[in-house]
């Protein structure tokens, strides 16, 4: 599988690289504007990959859709395998590291962000960004929380029809269980993001970024 993605220059050099994982049935184009809202200053160079599967009812896709919170098994390793050398890629590319690399998505996207980010065997990212979606169970793959987690921020709607907020409630208290350090809000939306929760992530994003480049 080739993973596609639309590029956003940073202003200047790069403290670090901003990555957004877009939700079921669109493409890169969908969350590329959240770059600059969540990044303003560009201080980091911005990509969106594009979901490596064309399925039903259209648009890319990550994985096969079988049941909300477990993602179907043989799809999902593909492109678990092929995102992960993507950014691997991108890493030796850039020459920026997971630790200056913050992973986000949304709803199918955000599944990946937790896959990659807390996959077993996978670097730890600098932080992720985790918008309407769930911690996937997958036979054969599991997630690693074991300290030290990056920093984590979860918004979740809760009036979503789509993935119930309870998935988000979940993924908050195993993180916290772990040790981990949430940011966690919920607001009465359906399946979408909130420009309010994003005015909120830029100050937190930024302070990320201050604390791994000690505010260079």
């Amino acid at each position: 599988m080739t993973i596609a993605s639309r590029e956003r220059p940073p202003a200047g050099e790069p403290e670090g690289l901003l990555v957004l994982f877009h939700g079921r049935g669109v493409d890169e184009n969908d969350l590329f504007p959240l770059l600059d809202e969540l990044d303003p200053e560009r201080r980091l160079l911005g990509l969106t990959p594009r979901g490596p599967l064309a399925l039903p009812p259209g648009g890319s896709h990550w994985y096969a859709f079988q049941e909300v919170g477990f993602p179907d098994p043989q799809t999902f390793f593909e492109t678990y395998a092929s995102v992960s050398a993507w950014l691997d890629s991108v890493a030796a590319e850039t020459g920026i590291g997971p630790e200056l690399t913050v992973l986000g998505g949304f709803s199918q996207g955000t599944v990946m962000t937790y896959a990659l980010g807390f996959g077993q065997g996978r670097p730890r990212p600098a932080a992720l960004i985790a918008l309407s979606g769930f911690m996937p169970s997958v036979p054969g793959f599991s997630l690693d929380l074991s300290t030290p987690l990056p920093p984590v921020a979860i918004g979740h709607g809760t009036n979503d029809p789509v993935i119930s907020v309870e998935w988000s409630r979940r993924a908050r208290a195993a993180i916290e269980e772990a040790g981990g350090e949430v940011l966690y809000r919920e607001y009465p939306l359906p399946h979408a993001v909130d420009p309010g929760f994003l005015l909120e992530l830029r100050p937190w994003l930024a302070a990320v970024y201050d604390g791994v480049t000690g505010g260079r």
